[in-house]
């Protein structure tokens, strides 16, 4: 048996208790503090302690045969095992107390041995769980089977969904902004009017364009009579009108033209300007919040200033998303052979995911991510798809055919490349295999396994190549929790 050292012993006859100290033993023979621990073997201490016990219950009852007999015993036992510096020595006094029953001296020892023996078997006692207890010998594993089937070769990437037109709706004259003819977050058309801005001064703008125009043609008209008098004179009478005076006229008839012509250009920007004060849509969608509210006064303000409202065209709408540029030859030789599909996490009001042919692909790469850009219209006729959203955009660009797959769970790494442990019998076999996709889910790779073989994908971390297995439909917590246990304890 290994030593046991006593630290704690109870306070029986012949043993003197110190306070607790952590760098001290608690107990040493006959207060002699240079004294070494009391080692023995586990037989003897049992020994030694019963017969301690039954003693000083000899003496408080009543001395016999039975103190006789276990004096020696206790002599030899503690002889057999005493440093040779320490002596033992009782420091109980005799004395002769009414004579008991010896049945209570051997309650009290057999007493005394059952606690002894339950305190070892207690903190000694193997490590078990529930009834179904695990052997740890074997590790308990989930399993799938290999397949052999063709897989898509799958890109994945964060897109992101743009109006097909959005526009920025400013006004074109300035005026005060009366009012708005729509709701915010309306649908709206082509042509329908948003915003009315005070019409008066460009009203009386054009009614004073109107009346220059007037003018001037009145003048132009009387200009082309004089001309024409002028003309009609000479023929009548030959050198009754002066040369000059002939061009004068037609110099001036030209000129009220002109200026006729630019009073009517003037009427016209006058009619331009009115219909600016108001606003109507130039396409089909749906409007944003109105960002100027009736009653503030505006500017032109052009393509710098804060727009009165946003709307955007919202079906079809347009899903932007990136690829690596490592990617670019399966990108060309998909768009040859046929259409690269694009497909959205996004779900339609028929429960089934938005697909869309890609329309475009970008003319140059990143320089900054090294990526290109691809984009694909969907209808969004059910409106599922609101411009700014972002979405997982998936595109299948090959096919590997033929391919072993198995669940990406089964992969193992190591300085030696990857692997798999597949189940023969109840051994775990450790068989590298190479990786030849991973979509995320499954993987596809290549390696000595059959079709229909069964590989391991959980409880890996207890498995060793060449050991025994269990095979469990759903492990229970208690077996999730085995390694950790295991760590816990390698670690202390």
């Amino acid at each position: 048996m290994f030593p046991q050292q006593i630290r704690n012993p109870p306070p029986t006859a012949g043993w003197k208790v110190r306070p607790l100290d952590d760098q001290q033993p608690l107990c040493h023979m006959d207060g002699n503090e240079k004294a070494p621990l009391i080692t023995m073997p586990l037989a003897s201490v049992i020994t030694s302690l019963i017969a301690n016990l039954m003693e000083a219950a000899a003496q408080r009852y009543g001395t016999g045969p039975l103190s006789t007999r276990i004096a020696p015993m206790r002599k030899a036992n503690w002889q057999e095992t005493q440093p040779a510096t320490g002596t033992f020595m009782s420091t109980s006094t005799a004395g002769s107390p009414p004579t008991r029953s010896r049945g209570k001296i051997w309650f009290a020892g057999a007493l005394t041995l059952a606690a002894v023996l339950g305190g070892y078997w207690y903190f000694n006692r193997p490590e078990t769980g529930n009834t179904n207890r695990i052997n740890n010998n074997t590790a308990p594993v989930r399993v799938a089977k290999v397949e052999k089937r063709d897989m898509a070769v799958i890109d994945r990437s964060l897109g992101t969904v743009l109006a097909n037109t959005l526009v920025q709706v400013s006004a074109r004259v300035q005026g005060t902004l009366e009012k708005a003819m729509f709701k915010e977050g309306q649908f709206v058309k082509k042509g329908e009017l948003l915003f009315q801005i005070d019409a008066r001064a460009f009203e009386v703008a054009l009614a004073q364009s109107k009346a220059n125009y007037q003018r001037d043609q009145a003048q132009l008209e009387n200009a082309l009579r004089d001309k024409q008098r002028f003309v009609d004179l000479n023929q009548k009478m030959q050198g009754s009108t002066s040369a000059q005076q002939r061009d004068s006229s037609s110099t001036n008839a030209s000129m009220l033209a002109a200026t006729v012509a630019a009073d009517k250009a003037a009427v016209d920007l006058a009619e331009l300007n009115l219909s600016y004060t108001q606003i109507r849509s130039p396409i089909d969608g749906k409007t944003g919040a109105v960002l100027i509210q009736p009653g503030n006064m505006i500017n032109a303000s052009g393509a710098n200033g804060t727009p009165l409202v946003t709307i955007a065209e919202v079906h079809p709408v347009k899903v932007s998303f990136t690829l690596s540029q490592a990617e670019l030859p399966r990108i060309q030789a998909r768009q040859r052979n046929g259409q690269i599909l694009a497909i959205l996490d996004v779900q339609d009001v028929s429960g089934h995911n938005l697909t869309a042919p890609v329309d475009f692909i970008g003319n140059i790469v990143s320089s900054q991510s090294g990526t290109i850009e691809l984009r694909a219209t969907f209808p969004n006729n059910d409106l599922s798809l609101v411009p700014g959203q972002l979405v997982n955009a998936t595109v299948q660009l090959a096919d590997v055919h033929d391919a072993l797959v198995i669940p990406r769970e089964a992969i193992n790494d190591s300085p030696n490349g990857t692997f798999v442990f597949m189940i023969a019998g109840d051994q775990a076999k450790q068989i590298p295999v190479r990786v030849l996709f991973d979509d995320g889910t499954n993987a596809a790779i290549s390696g000595a396994l059959m079709p229909g073989a069964e590989v391991i994908i959980e409880g890996q971390l207890r498995v060793i190549p060449d050991g025994k297995v269990r095979v469990i439909d759903s492990p229970t917590a208690t077996e999730l929790e085995a390694p950790k246990r295991e760590g816990k304890r390698n670690q202390q």
